[in-house]
């Protein structure tokens, strides 16, 4: 094929020296390998843990969902013509106290142990989590957890941010944290942060990006940043994860205000000098 013209054929784009398929809406596929191609490189991030509401207005503990975790795996031997597996997860819905929030699904390429994002867990009440979804691979992240100080009137804890490359993504908190703790690392996004009020809402996690790794996200005073070129979190009612990945963020403002987690994806790559965690990944 000459210059730089892409073809879309079947959802999959060609280029001069590689090409590559997305595939970010929850659900299993059937990738069919391209004429030529021996092996591709694949990541793929799992769906963001929802959050959890409380029936009415309390400065209750209400944590938002884990971000999902990021896997990445390099010269996957594939044969010409030949039909493989794709599994995308769903983000996490968000429950209503004292039911914990769902966990987010897990992605993955031909099997679970051969590249995968596991997905977040669910927020439950004045419970931490010490991580969120990790990952299977040659490399990757975990998704940030959530947790809050004090004792449980302190207020939402947000979503934890999606996992990263090379490091986690940060945990969601209340502001009894300090904001170094929802960084994310290793290009993961940040994690969102609750405030220490009644009727309020806990910022989301940010989401990963699928080009490669890129900037981490930096915790603020809201929701959680993307990482890697991903989605940001919100602070709006509902608070939803940010793709891809990032955990909902907890609520104490009533029933359903609670936010959902982000569903994943999974990019497959193939083509000469191409490589996670960031050589020639880009989109082409």
């Amino acid at each position: 094929m000459a210059g730089s013209i892409l073809a879309s054929i079947l959802g999959q784009n060609y280029a001069p020296n590689g090409g590559q398929a997305l595939y970010a809406t929850s659900g299993t596929y059937s990738w069919v390998c391209p004429e030529g191609i021996t092996s591709v490189c694949v990541v793929c991030i799992g769906g963001g843990g929802g959050g959890i509401s409380y029936p009415v207005g309390q400065q209750y503990a209400m944590h938002g969902g884990t971000g999902g975790g990021l896997g990445w795996k390099n010269n996957i031997a594939v044969t010409p013509g030949a039909s493989y597996t794709v599994v995308v997860g769903a983000g996490g819905a968000q429950s209503n106290y004292s039911t914990a929030g769902i966990t987010g699904g897990n992605s993955y390429f031909i099997d679970t142990s051969t590249v995968m994002g596991i997905g977040g867990l669910g927020g439950a009440y004045n419970t931490a989590r010490t991580s969120g979804g990790a990952y299977v691979g040659d490399g990757g992240g975990s998704g940030g957890g959530t947790l809050h100080v004090g004792d449980n009137l302190y207020g939402t804890p947000g979503g934890g941010g999606a996992g990263g490359y090379s490091g986690n993504g940060g945990k969601g908190t209340d502001t009894g944290s300090a904001s170094s703790v929802r960084n994310g690392s290793g290009g993961g996004a940040a994690g969102g942060v609750g405030v220490n009020a009644i009727s309020t809402v806990g910022g989301s996690g940010g989401g990963t990006g699928v080009l490669g790794e890129g900037a981490s996200g930096v915790g603020g005073s809201g929701a959680g940043q993307g990482g890697s070129g991903g989605g940001d979190g919100t602070s709006a009612t509902p608070p939803l994860g940010g793709a891809y990945g990032g955990g909902g963020g907890g609520s104490n403002a009533g029933n359903g205000t609670a936010g959902a987690g982000a569903g994943g994806a999974v990019r497959i790559i193939w083509g000469d000098g191409r490589a996670f965690p960031s050589t020639g990944t880009e989109d082409y």
